[in-house]
């Protein structure tokens, strides 16, 4: 299994009404296609942050269900109404160590 963490940074302020908006009408379309491992907001660091963990089989997995995630009408129409909090995006593929719990 390999995970996908994807942090947003919000405009500041904006994090809890982003993820009421996620919550409400994004979370149960991407759900569909990738498995939620956990959803935080960070109080220290990179400020105004939301990371995402996301786990898929494998790279190959990753593939397939971002497009058909990218294909959904329903996905598309949600994505427009996000942007407006979006400062910046960032993704990272992490794969466990053999020891990790979380493999």
């Amino acid at each position: 299994m390999i995970y996908e963490h994807r942090t947003y940074r919000i405009t500041p302020g904006k994090a809890a009404e982003f993820l009421k908006l996620y919550q409400a009408d994004g979370l149960h379309i991407i759900t569909r296609y990738a498995t939620l491992i956990g959803c935080w907001t960070t109080d220290s660091g990179t400020l105004n942050s939301v990371v995402f963990l996301w786990g898929y089989n494998d790279y190959a997995h990753r593939t397939e269900q971002r497009a058909k995630l990218a294909a959904d009408t329903e996905w598309q129409a949600f994505v427009p109404k996000i942007l407006p909090y979006l400062e910046y995006q960032e993704s990272m593929f992490l794969q466990p160590a053999e020891f990790s719990p979380l493999g």
